[in-house]
């Protein structure tokens, strides 16, 4: 008996050995009374073959990750878009801006407390980004490519026919691997975009970059300077002290890449593909003309409106990054008063900050996600209030610890947390909140009755022998005592008590 006849094969085998005949492209090894069966449900051959040519590389790749998602696709697809001009780093280039990141570091030093990287910052190519990037834009988009696979999973296993379910049975795993690989594919396509775009690590907001490293993208910066009417150095010299501005707070704050991340993954795992309109998009769906399906999924189309959890999520992870980014833009704008044209490049960035560029716009479509905090302006303002106020070493202080950290409060009252540092510094007991009173009234409830802490079955017992009292605790008329204790002059004893007086 061959392979090919073994009782064990499992359905997953016989669909696969299908699509391998598909994906070939050609006859060979392929039953052709199968072709006649597609066409008999009303299935063109010709056009099945063409869309399973497009699945060709999702399945042959053999899926990379462990959770069946082709990742590699995406590194691919990335850098064949940010390489592809062929453009590097000059020599002289690299020197220019290795002395505008120095001067910045100098700067720096009288603008925040901070202490400087401990690694020295870098001029890196588009290439070279996507390559230190990627695995951050992997984390955040994975709960994303987990709902798509999921999605075409549940699709095929409510669109097939009864007769065909044997067939099917057991190709979860490959269709969950198709799908992700299709989506890393398009993720892919968007880094390589972003790519062309970001002047620097720190550009997008979230730290993509690795731990504790500075880098700006010399060949994105003829786009970003064009309708500035600054110098190349100037511009250098701006970009480079917000540059490290920015890896070191997250340098220094080790808690604060882990709480973005989290904040972000959190409003990605509520994401879930809307199966309706991709079923609808199925149903008239043409192979030779694929653009409305890939324009569905760059327009974010199959992703349903947001949650009411989601919108919550959204507007910590915005308020949170706007208390970040107003913090680099304050001690940026002080770092770099020397600068002539500081004030023209600060309301350069700002704008596009507030904008994005279309790579952006493209990543929150795609994941759902925008990247821009809204209330920025807000934000540097109290900044800029608590640095007038009480300055930069208190300031700076409120990084150290997360629950020190200013919340969306008090970007609403600068005044209010102005107040709490002045009496932090005049040793003032801080004011008690809520949680300060849920505390105590637990506290008291603990320690209220120790029988009660010992549970529903507990006794009274005799004191141990340890536990006599003191001097001045000589007992009572209940507690006579024991030979060990003998009593006062003023407790003689009772008759039924024998010991001698």
């Amino acid at each position: 008996m061959t392979d090919d006849d073994s009782p064990d094969r499992s359905g997953d085998d016989e669909f696969q050995e299908l699509l391998r005949n598909l994906l070939g492209g050609g006859a060979a090894g392929f039953d052709p009374a199968q072709l006649e069966g597609l066409s008999r449900m009303g299935v063109d051959p010709a056009m099945l073959q063409q869309i399973m040519a497009q699945l060709q590389h999702a399945f042959t790749s053999g899926g990379g990750a462990a959770d069946g998602i082709d990742w590699s696709a995406a590194k691919t697809q990335a850098l064949h878009l940010a390489n592809k001009d062929g453009l590097s780093i000059t020599t002289g280039t690299k020197h220019d801006f290795d002395q505008a990141f120095s001067l910045a570091t100098l700067w720096l030093s009288e603008a925040t407390t901070i202490s400087d990287l401990a690694a020295p910052p870098q001029a890196i190519t588009r290439g070279q980004w996507v390559e230190q990037t990627l695995p951050v834009w992997q984390e955040l988009a994975e709960p994303v490519a987990d709902s798509i696979a999921g999605a075409l999973t549940s699709a095929l296993d409510e669109q097939t026919p009864e007769e065909m379910r044997q067939l099917v049975a057991g190709a979860g795993t490959f269709m969950r691997r198709v799908g992700g690989s299709l989506f890393a594919a398009q993720l892919g396509g968007v880094i390589g975009r972003l790519s062309l775009e970001v002047v620097s690590g720190g550009d997008v907001g979230i730290p993509v970059m690795p731990d504790g490293v500075a880098a700006i993208l010399p060949q994105n910066f003829a786009d970003f300077s064009r309708d500035l009417d600054v110098t190349d150095d100037q511009l250098a010299l701006y970009l480079g002290t917000r540059e490290l501005a920015h890896a070191r707070l997250f340098r220094h704050a080790r808690w604060l890449r882990l709480h973005v991340i989290s904040q972000v993954t959190e409003f990605a795992r509520g994401i879930h593909v809307d199966t309706g309109a991709l079923e609808e998009l199925a149903s008239r769906f043409d192979p030779s003309s694929p653009e409305e399906l890939k324009a569905a999924i760059e327009s974010g189309a199959l992703l349903p409106q947001r949650t009411p959890a989601q919108d919550a999520a959204l507007t910590r992870l915005e308020n949170l990054l706007a208390t970040i980014e107003g913090w680099v833009d304050v001690v940026t704008s002080d770092a770099t008063g020397r600068l002539p044209a500081a004030a023209k490049i600060a309301e350069a960035v700002r704008r596009r900050r507030a904008v994005g560029g279309p790579a952006e716009q493209a990543m929150a479509s795609l994941v759902g996600l925008e990247l821009r905090p809204r209330r920025l302006r807000e934000a540097a303002a109290m900044w800029r209030a608590v640095t007038d106020a009480v300055g930069i070493e208190a300031r700076d202080s409120l990084w150290d610890y997360p629950d020190l950290m200013p919340a969306a409060e008090d970007i609403d009252d600068p005044q209010a947390l102005i107040a709490r540092l002045q009496a932090r510094a005049r040793g003032e007991e801080p004011a008690r909140d809520a949680f300060d009173e849920a505390l105590d009234e637990l506290l008291a409830q603990a320690a209220q009755d120790p029988a009660d802490a010992a549970g529903p079955g507990a006794t009274n017992t005799p004191a141990a022998p340890e536990d006599r009292g003191t001097p001045e605790d000589p007992g009572s008329p209940e507690d006579p005592g024991s030979p060990e204790d003998p009593g006062s002059p003023e407790d003689p004893g009772t008759p039924e008590d024998p010991r001698p007086v």
